[in-house]
């Protein structure tokens, strides 16, 4: 049973670890959406039949896959002001991993692309439309229903990895954490207390994936007997 001193004390983290939990929800809905939107403008330079910048871009998400997301946010935070680029930890944070998931994005994006026949995009220069018109009005919209669900994972994994800021002092949740386990020296009790806020922050997000994933299996198969 857990004894009354350690729910007071319970009670008495629990505002401080609410406010850590806004800012890391902040931190995760800014640096989804710069992964959302870089993500896409890789996925397009990789596609390009400019070699260059098709090779630039697979260059640039064989790194970031290939190397620690820590080690990444270390370069950002650490590395860029040595060019006069100084960013705050929490912006620091926001880019890092934005950057981050933008590459694991650009795959998304490249294979639900990939994924939509390639006869509709012809079917499109047939009538008199752009490349650019076609992916916008023909291509994208039909890949969203393969890329939603593990854009919708990269979310909630996302959110699990905002407490890698916490080693460049941004305010987020494992920080706060970090903070009450140094003051009270009760390091179960406060961690396991923040590992629930983080199940209950990606619980729903998990759960609305799974609901997407199951929505869009029934779309095709009534597709299919239609």
């Amino acid at each position: 049973m857990i004894s009354d001193a350690t729910l007071d004390l319970v009670r008495e983290w629990l505002p401080e670890l609410l406010v850590a939990a806004a800012q890391t929800l902040e931190m995760t809905a800014l640096a989804y959406a710069l992964s959302v939107v870089a993500g896409l403008f890789v996925a397009l330079g990789e596609m390009s039949r400019r070699r260059w910048l098709a090779r630039c871009c697979r260059v640039y998400i064989e790194f970031v896959r290939g190397t620690p997301t820590l080690t990444q946010l270390f370069l950002i935070y650490f590395g860029l002001p040595a060019f006069g680029i100084v960013l705050p930890s929490f912006g620091a944070a926001v880019v890092a991993l934005g950057l981050h998931y933008a590459a694991s994005m650009s795959e998304i994006y490249r294979g639900g692309i990939a994924a939509v026949d390639l006869g509709q995009a012809e079917a499109a220069s047939a009538v008199g439309m752009t490349r650019a018109e076609a992916l916008r009005h023909i291509v994208l919209p039909q890949a969203l229903r393969v890329i939603l669900p593990p854009m919708g994972n990269s979310l909630v994994s996302l959110l699990k990895d905002t407490s890698v800021a916490s080693l460049i002092a941004a305010p987020e949740l494992m920080m706060r954490a970090d903070d009450l386990t140094s003051e009270y020296y009760m390091p179960m009790q406060i961690y396991l207390v923040t590992g629930v806020m983080y199940f209950i922050m990606a619980f729903p997000l998990s759960m609305a994936v799974r609901w997407l994933e199951r929505s869009l299996i029934r779309s095709r198969l009534r597709q299919r007997r239609a």
